[in-house]
Order: structure tokens, then C-alpha cells, then sequence
């Protein structure tokens, strides 16, 4: 999918609505600055993209109301949050029936560990990012997720020795 024109939907008292979103140069250029540093003042931003505050203010809040920011947030450091162990997990169900899915991918987007979890297709049923501070807390976290559960086949779990590249930001 292309992030040039996007037909977003969502419900206007009641009634669903689909409006189509282009994005044009300025658009861009605000999502590029702030998918750099979000905790840019709107005055900064609009100095930086070479447009008005008035109208940078606009065009994040309709951004933003359209979907397309999906949230402002601070990164943390995982060692700074007790977080150091980086686990890439696979997950294989024995049943792939879809309530087992949805009731199996419940269970792992409430656990806080879990930083990301991807329903996958062709090879294990899931693909989580495990944030724990160390093997003892992995070790807890995957007897209580994986190994209590009656209905997985199979774990194999990947640790990280080196993050060579971690970046959040999308090319537009």
C-alpha cells in the first residue's frame, strides 16, 4: 500500500464514512520531521518545513484525525527500563481455528513484555518481540505464555546479542 493517498474509514455519528487522504509534499515533509522528533514545538516544526504554525497545526491535526499518526511517544533505552533481554519469538498453534488465534493473540497483546506481536502466515503462527530484563524473566514469561497453554506446538526463541539497527521511521 502506498502512503501517497490512503482511503481511511471511520464513523461520524453513527454513519461510516470513507474519505479519501493525498498526501502532498508539505504532508511529508511534517510526517518525515516528526517521525524524527516528535517533541518539536509546532513553531519549530513549521520553521523546518518552511510553512506557517497556523498551518502546520492544521495539517498534524488532520493527519492525526485521518489516522495517519497513529501517536506521539517517548522511546526508552530497554536497560534504562529493567528491559536489557531481547527475545524474537516464534509461535505454532496446533489449532489455527480463528477464535484459537484471536483467543491465543489476546493473551500475548495484554502481556507487557510483548512489545509486538504479528499474526504471520507460511511457518509459525506468530511472530512476538520480547522485552524482559533477563533470562530468569524470559524463562517466567515463557512458562506462563507458552508453556501453560494446551493449545501451542511449538516455541523457538531467538535472543539478541547485538541490535545492529532499531528505527521506527518510515520512508515516505
Amino acid at each position: 500500500m502506498k502512503l501517497n493517498s490512503i482511503l481511511p474509514c471511520f464513523y461520524a455519528k453513527g454513519v461510516l464514512v470513507a474519505e479519501q487522504l493525498v498526501l502532498d509534499e508539505l504532508d511529508k515533509r511534517i510526517l518525515n520531521v516528526l517521525q524524527d522528533n516528535s517533541a518539536i514545538t509546532n513553531l519549530e516544526l513549521a520553521g523546518i518545513v518552511h510553512a506557517s504554525p497556523p498551518t502546520c497545526l492544521r495539517r498534524v491535526k488532520r493527519l492525526t484525525d485521518a489516522g495517519v499518526i497513529l501517536r506521539q511517544v517517548a522511546l526508552l533505552a530497554p536497560q534504562w527500563a529493567n528491559a536489557g533481554l531481547t527475545a524474537i519469538v516464534e509461535i505454532t498453534l496446533d489449532n489455527q481455528a480463528s477464535e484459537r488465534l484471536q483467543e491465543f493473540e489476546a493473551l500475548l497483546t495484554h502481556e507487557a513484555a510483548v512489545s509486538q506481536c504479528y499474526r504471520v502466515s507460511t511457518g509459525p503462527d506468530f511472530i512476538l518481540l520480547v522485552q524482559v530484563a533477563d533470562m530468569p524473566a524470559y524463562h517466567a514469561l515463557a512458562h506462563r505464555l507458552f508453556a501453560a497453554h494446551a493449545n501451542v506446538r511449538n516455541v523457538r526463541s531467538f535472543f539478541s546479542v547485538l541490535r545492529s539497527k532499531f528505527d521506527t521511521k518510515i520512508a515516505l
